[in-house]
């Protein structure tokens, strides 16, 4: 099949995680001479890489499955990812289907691809997620200015909401050693920024001597990459080390994405989250001492079952009150096997769409006052591409900004005067 089919397309849905991962098996594809093509245009092979935290999420698989097989009736369709781990069955009865691939298979989809017979049945290769064990790096490099590490897998954690567990298994990661590698592979490509990824990586090392710490200290003297950012860590695992290394370093950005989900402690009991919102609090004050500029995002969960309107509000003037410059808004939805599914008083479809836009509310009045503290103010800022005639990149403290100048400056870092607040992002002039 390999020497047949030459038009491969990659679609993936969810985190930067899935992004890493799908990037390392294009890579396998174009190695052995298959020509990549955007998931829009007719290939000869589409593999969607599925995400499955939310209902949406499955959704939108569903729909893209469909499009793929418009585009071309005769094509081999792969679908991997969460969603494929997690509901095989359902995946494989969908028209069109040709190959379903768990999460101990998803990396050998060239194999599993040219060994097929077409005989116009669906092939399923899916083993129980207490099997898988192994860890397999990756990293993307579609985007020219940055690259997405995995540096972490699984997770041990049991939030009662969350499907991850049951997609990816265990928690798991490389050594030290074998993941600087791969960072130096980052290194040797265009890329100026790395983005530290994975499903909880706080907890890298678990179960050897060695830590997220520890890591983050070897990567910082990294050569060839100017930017690391910590894609999202959990606040339990987010050590004063942990801050203060980062305040001091030059390469790891002043930017911390962490995870809340709720701001009433009754709800994150119920969640079985590790912390409460006191020390939640704590980290919060803690960044923001040691690191004046530094930006801070947070995900939020509304409508979990046995939300009152009394932890709602309680979630938000925590929130409110708290200097944190973004959010990332979630609805809760019902997810199979998930301990949440146990519990009764269900929050109406309705209470949870006003809830979440109250967020997203308070979302763009975060990030209107943290950008506002800058303007006037000089930021060094990676451009990553171009929009509506101008350049537009990210700050270091994660400000998204336009200016005037030309493609020349795309995947360069230039020092910026901040001028105009617009809310999702800020008009700069160059220094």
């Amino acid at each position: 099949m390999g020497t047949r089919c030459k038009r491969i397309a990659f679609h993936t849905l969810g985190c930067k995680l899935n992004f890493s991962e799908t990037a390392t098996i294009s890579r396998d594809f174009t190695d052995h001479g298959f020509e990549k093509v955007d998931y829009k245009n007719k290939a000869d092979i589409y593999v969607l890489n599925t995400c499955s935290v939310t209902e949406n999420a499955d959704k939108e698989a569903r729909k893209l499955i469909r499009q793929a097989k418009r585009k071309n009736p005769n094509s081999s369709l792969a679908i991997i990812g969460c969603y494929a781990q997690l509901k095989p069955k359902d995946i494989a009865n969908i028209e069109g289907v040709d190959l379903v691939l768990g999460s101990e298979e998803k990396f050998n989809v060239l194999n599993h691809l040219s060994s097929q017979e077409t005989n116009g049945l669906t092939k399923v290769i899916h083993s129980d997620i207490d099997h898988v064990h192994a860890f397999t790096p990756s990293y993307s490099s579609e985007e020219r200015t940055r690259s997405f590490l995995k540096i972490q897998d699984g997770c041990d954690y049991s939030c009662s909401f969350c499907t991850v567990p049951l997609a990816r298994g265990e928690n798991r990661s490389d050594s030290i050693a074998n993941t600087i590698k791969k960072a130096r592979e980052v290194a040797e490509t265009n890329a100026k920024e790395i983005v530290l990824t994975g499903v909880n990586i706080g907890e890298f090392g678990k179960g050897s001597k060695e830590t997220f710490y520890d890591l983050i200290q070897q990567l910082d003297t990294l050569e060839g990459i100017d930017r690391i950012r910590i894609s999202s860590i959990e606040p339990n695992l987010l050590t004063d080390q942990i801050i203060e290394f980062c305040a001091q370093s030059e390469k790891f950005m002043p930017h911390f994405h962490v995870p809340l989900q709720s701001g009433s402690n009754k709800i994150l009991k119920k969640m079985k989250r590790r912390y409460e919102r006191e020390y939640y609090e704590d980290r919060v004050k803690k960044i923001k001492s040691d690191i004046p500029d530094v930006c801070i995002g947070a995900d939020v969960i509304v409508g979990f079952p046995g939300e009152t309107e009394g932890d709602f509000l309680e979630t938000y003037n925590f929130l409110n009150g708290m200097d944190i410059s973004y959010l990332h808004v979630f609805t809760y939805s019902v997810r199979p096997n998930t301990g949440a599914v146990e519990m009764g008083e269900r929050v109406s479809k309705e209470t949870r769409a006003e809830r979440s836009k109250m967020l997203h509310i308070l979302s763009d009045k975060k990030r209107r006052y943290f950008y506002d503290q800058f303007i006037n103010k000089n930021r060094p800022v990676l451009f990553e591409n171009m929009k509506n005639g101008k350049i537009v990149g990210h700050a270091d403290n994660y400000i998204k900004v336009q200016a005037e100048g030309g493609t020349n400056l795309i995947n360069t870092i230039q020092q910026v005067t901040m001028k105009e607040n617009h809310t999702s992002l800020v008009s700069g002039v160059l220094n």
